[in-house]
Order: C-alpha cells, then structure tokens, then sequence
C-alpha cells in the first residue's frame, strides 16, 4: 500500500530504492527532505480534508514517482508529483455543474517581441456573443497558457455567465518567455503590455470599462505590484498564491529569491495602501507562502480595501489555483 489514511494521520509506505520525502509538507526543496530509516514508512498529520502533493527522492537525492500511486496531480512542471487525499477535497459547486452550452471564442495572437525578445503568443477569450463594441472589463492574465488549459479560466467564466451568477469578461492569456524575469518585481512587463498587448487587443477584439491583472505565484506578485502602482490604468487584481517574498533585485546563488527577500511589496503597500484596486487574494495551506498572502490579506482588512481573501487545503500547485478559480470570478465579476 503506497499511502494509508486514518483521520488526519497520513502514512506513506517507502517503495523500493526511497531514501527521503518531499511534497507540499516540506515545501518540496526549501525544506530539509524527511529521511527514510531502515525502509520504515512515514506518518504525518496533515489537515483534514487536505489534497497533498508528495514524491521519493534516491540516495542521489532524485525524485521519482511512487510507483504505488496511480493519483497524478495537475503538475505542469514536473512528472513526479503524486496525490492522496485526507478525506474528501472540496470543488466549488462550478466545477460539479455540467460543462456550459454557450462557450466563448478563443483568439490566437503570435508576434515577435520588441521589450522582451523571442515569439510572443496570448489567446484572448471573448464572452458567447461578444462584439467587440461592447464595453466590458479585460483581465490580462499572466502564465497564459496555463491558466487557459490546466485551469480552464474560460470555462469557469462559461459556466457562471450561463448560470446567471456573473457578468462576461474578456481574458487575455498572456503566455510569458522567462517567467522569473518578467514577472519578479520587473516593471518593463508593464512596457511590454503597455506597447505589445493592449494595442492588439482593445479596439481590435475588445473595448475595455475598466483593465484587471491577474496571476498566480510570481503571476500574483507582478499583478498586485503593477496594480497597485498604476491607478490610471488598473482597478482588479486576481492574485492565488502570490510570490510575496520578493525584494527588486534579490537573488539568492543565481536565482530570484522567493524564500528569504523579504515581503517588500507588502512594506511598500503598508506606506501607500491601493484604495483604487478591488483585489481577490488567496493560498494554499501547504505552502511557503501561505503566511506572506495572511499577512498581504491583513494589510488590505487593516486598510479596509475592498478585497476577499480565501484559503485552501492544498500548496502551490494547479490543484490549488483550480479550486480558488470560480470564487475568484464570482468576487469580480458577480452581482
């Protein structure tokens, strides 16, 4: 038996050639992995209704698959990531409904960058019916790709518009090229929206009534820094774990430092609260940076700024992002 659950008791039977565990417990490899001795299994408690991400490292210290455990996760990153459930993870009642009938239309963009260089593709996704005269929010979203398949931002936008829960949006998937280095505190990201972005898609496919940032992880972090420092331009931000450790510049051996930096957008924010930004801030339980977004959450409670904060029973993963979706939408785009 790959893993056993009694209550909030979890334990993870070693397989064949494990020498340590990783998962969202140990914040994979910021934290020390937990030793296997003598091919003994592992018990942690874990919170109740938990959906956590796990993986055996070797006497080299690489990470495979339990070999036990058919439960993938939605893990774009890496193939060995595998799942068990403390109970019964909950789904908003979104993801339970049937698909949509009426679904939006999906308009590929591809050009060669100017601010940053190489290909630069984003898919717009425009409402079931929108004309391009219409006046609507945009939400520019970071990590485009990503949230257009694994997270099916669009189909939960379908779902709510056909449900009467919410209004339609346009959302932009914005398909980054280095990540770490558009994303981190970099304020020519907002040059690159700003000349790239925009210019092909208001006016072109959509009018916008007001513009949205959304994101998650080093995504959240650019949405809420550019957000809040540009009222002229934006009034939403969607950040799901927000890269809140982050300091300009920061570096750790030759990495952008996520672990140690510092919460710098947080002290900045404290200084000059974004009274102008509706903003929906959630985490995972299971993560680094569940703290720095209680703390970033606090700060807008404290400044009373309009905003909802959300947790889940998960880490940094899409399995987290996923859930926190309709809820998300709901707060922006809701009656």
């Amino acid at each position: 038996m790959a893993v056993s659950v009694a209550g909030s008791q979890v334990t993870f039977s070693a397989p064949a050639g494990a020498a340590a565990l990783v998962g969202d417990f140990t914040d994979w490899r910021k934290r020390p992995a937990l030793p296997v001795v003598a091919g003994q299994s592992i018990t942690l408690s874990l919170p109740r209704g938990a959906w956590v991400e796990y993986a055996w490292l070797d006497e080299a210290g690489t990470p495979f698959a339990d070999p036990d455990n058919a439960q993938k996760s939605l893990n774009p990153w890496w193939p060995y990531p595998r799942a068990v459930v403390v109970g019964q993870y909950a789904q908003h009642s979104l993801w339970a409904a049937p698909e949509a009938t009426q679904k939006g239309t999906a308009h590929r963009l591809t050009w060669e960058g100017t601010v940053f260089p190489g290909t630069r593709r984003a898919i717009v996704y425009t409402p079931h019916g929108y004309q391009s005269s219409q006046v609507v929010p945009v939400y520019y979203v970071q990590d485009g790709v990503a949230f257009y398949r694994t997270g099916k931002l669009g189909e939960v936008m379908d779902r709510a518009v056909e449900a009467g829960l919410a209004s339609g949006a346009v959302l932009v998937f914005v398909e980054p090229g280095d990540r770490s280095a558009e994303y981190y505190l970099n304020d020519r990201y907002l040059d690159f929206l700003q000349s790239e972005v925009f210019p092909r898609v208001e006016g072109e496919l959509a009018t916008a009534s007001e513009r949205g940032l959304w994101g998650a992880s080093l995504g959240g972090l650019i949405s809420l820094h550019l957000g809040a420092a540009h009222p002229d331009l934006f009034s939403r931000v969607v950040s799901h774990s927000g890269a809140f450790i982050a300091r300009p510049g920061a570096e750790k051996d030759g990495i952008i430092d996520t672990t140690t930096a510092g919460e710098w957008l947080r002290e900045r924010l404290s200084l000059h609260p974004p009274t102008h930004l509706k903003t929906s801030l959630d985490t995972g339980v299971l993560e680094w940076l569940a703290a720095p977004n209680r703390r970033m959450a606090a700060l807008f409670a404290d400044a009373d700024l309009p905003h909802q904060y959300r947790e889940y029973a998960s880490g940094h993963n899409w399995v987290t992002w996923r859930a926190a979706l309709p809820e998300a939408f709901l707060y922006m785009q809701g009656g």
